[in-house]
């Protein structure tokens, strides 16, 4: 099996992995009552994008080979690094959500009885489902062996991450003001340490 075969099958085996993360919890999310939504349209819209970058752009590729002309080869060290980043990224992605609980949603939103998180990863970064899907798109990036597929995440990615945060930050601070500033003040966004 070349590389660059193995890349798609590892990142296909990521991609229904998220999804059998994803459902469980969204399930237990649509049972709690939220008490407030921002900006649903624009949340729409950026989550339209990242499904794009992340899912949809390497399916087309990945079903039909378009664009072709876009077509290189990999090696089994680029397979490795992509692995193993979607195994933290997933690990992660899992962790954020048991975290969270029933607080967690797709769009911004506070939830009934929602409150500041700060164990589990959230002593260490305030959003790490973000750092989850940049982990993701640079998974992508080393596992598909098409530079549209595999650069179309971290475009996605970047876009949601970067229209979205202070948007939600803000919500964050007005229903929780003091004490999630305090919290701001004691843990980095992404990186831990460091951003």
């Amino acid at each position: 099996m070349t590389a660059s075969i193995l890349g798609t099958y590892v990142w296909s085996i990521g991609l229904i992995a998220w999804f059998i993360i994803r459902y469980p919890y969204a399930r237990k999310a649509r049972r709690t009552a939220t008490v407030r939504a921002v900006g649903w349209s624009r949340e729409r819209i950026l989550l339209a994008v990242a499904t794009l970058g992340l899912f949809v752009a390497p399916m087309i590729w990945l079903v039909t080979g378009w664009p072709a002309v876009l077509n290189y080869k990999l090696n089994y060290a680029a397979v490795v690094v992509g692995a193993l980043l979607f195994a933290l990224s997933l690990w992660l992605f899992r962790r954020s959500h048991k975290d969270l609980g029933r607080q967690w949603s797709a769009s911004l939103e506070i939830r009934d009885g929602h409150q500041i998180v700060r164990a589990g990863v959230y002593r260490l970064i305030r959003h790490p489902m973000y750092s989850s899907f940049w982990l993701w798109a640079l998974a992508q990036a080393f596992l598909l062996p098409n530079a549209m597929a595999a650069l179309s995440g971290l475009v996605a990615v970047a876009i949601l991450f970067f229209t979205r945060i202070d948007h939600e930050e803000r919500m964050l601070i007005e229903a929780f003001g003091d004490d999630y500033r305090a919290y701001m003040r004691e843990t980095k966004r992404i990186i831990p340490g460091i951003y």
